[in-house]
């Protein structure tokens, strides 16, 4: 039997980067792009290296156009990642896998270092391939911390479980992270929105690399962990604003949608540094008249646009900073 898993990009509507802090976020699933992974069984275990990990360059301007495109890691250490924390789960609660062995291998299309969950996209592919060939089953709000504790102790990648929910649940999703909800339950509580009360959303990504996320958080962790105010107080307004943004989209109130977009990123730029390029591609989109905000760490944006005129413009003027504009497929 061959088991083909996917996994897809996801974009942040509301409420991030509130996630890691006991807040609440609003995302959806985007089918544009995504992690497949294909597993099948085996005599021998073996993860197959795709060409972004395997370390065989023609030359030094090979190796560095490598390192450009894909970064310093491939997608085999998420592998590895996913597949020990899967057994070890399993094995904490004592539910047998039988003993068997399989071949895994991934490709995804998620842009890379660009805030769209590429990452988890290839852990969370993995362990859905893993629950049908073991035939085990864990619930549904259970498996995202599952992967969030794959990324966080195995590979140490600052995160939120806000990625993870919705690469799970798919869609669009309203979580709560409440700090009492999730030390007793490991998990908080995720509630699936109609996608078709959505406005009309665009996405919009540079074409060069950004940074690793997990780096760009680093800095808000250590002042939240210090007790600095003023990043406690704005980051539990972002949270708010996602509460605002389900009222909102369950009423088709798009004029207040779009006025929380724009207020979470800035606040955001409150408390955060933002780069001048990731500044110039919100500015360029909000010129052109729609709202903006980051999808994830930064490297691409999310927002409303009022009509096919406005779309085009935002094509045409987003091109010149090479940023790619897409309507996002969430169903």
């Amino acid at each position: 039997m061959i088991i083909d898993s996917r996994a897809y990009a996801r974009a942040g509507l509301l409420g991030n980067p509130s996630d890691g802090y006991f807040g609440k976020t609003i995302s959806i699933s985007v089918r544009n792009f995504g992690a497949h992974v294909t597993l099948y069984q085996s005599p021998e275990l073996h993860i197959e290296a795709q060409p972004q990990d395997v370390n065989r360059y023609q030359n030094i301007h090979t190796l560095v156009e490598s390192v450009n495109l894909h970064g310093y890691y491939g997608g085999d250490r998420l592998i590895k990642a996913a597949i020990k924390k899967f057994y070890e789960y399993c094995q904490s609660r004592d539910l047998k896998l039988e003993n068997k062995n399989f071949t895994i291998r991934y490709h995804s299309t998620i842009p890379r270092q660009v805030g769209m969950a590429g990452s988890s996209a290839i852990i969370t592919a993995t362990m859905k391939a893993l629950l049908i060939f073991y035939q085990v089953e864990i619930s549904q709000e259970i498996l995202p911390s599952l992967i969030l504790a794959t990324e966080k102790d195995e590979l140490g990648i600052n995160a939120g479980l806000q990625d993870r929910v919705i690469q799970v649940y798919e869609g669009c999703v309203y979580m709560n992270f409440d700090k009492e909800l999730l030390e007793r339950n490991n998990h908080g509580i995720y509630e699936s929105l109609d996608p078709a009360l959505l406005p009309r959303l665009y996405m919009a990504y540079n074409t060069e690399l950004g940074k690793e996320s997990g780096r760009v958080l680093n800095d808000i962790r250590l002042r939240y962990e210090k007790g600095d105010k003023t990043v406690i107080r704005t980051l539990e307004r972002i949270a708010e604003l996602a509460e605002l943004g389900k009222k909102a989209i369950i009423g088709r109130d798009e004029e207040t949608l779009h006025q929380l977009i724009n207020e979470n990123f800035d606040l955001r730029k409150k408390i955060m540094n933002i780069s001048e390029r990731n500044l110039l591609m919100i500015n360029r989109a909000r010129k052109c008249g729609a709202s903006a905000k980051f999808a994830g760490s930064g490297g691409s944006i999310i927002g409303i646009f009022r009509d096919d005129e406005m779309l085009d413009q935002l094509i045409l003027e987003l091109k010149k900073i090479n940023v790619r504009v897409i309507k996002p497929f969430i169903l």
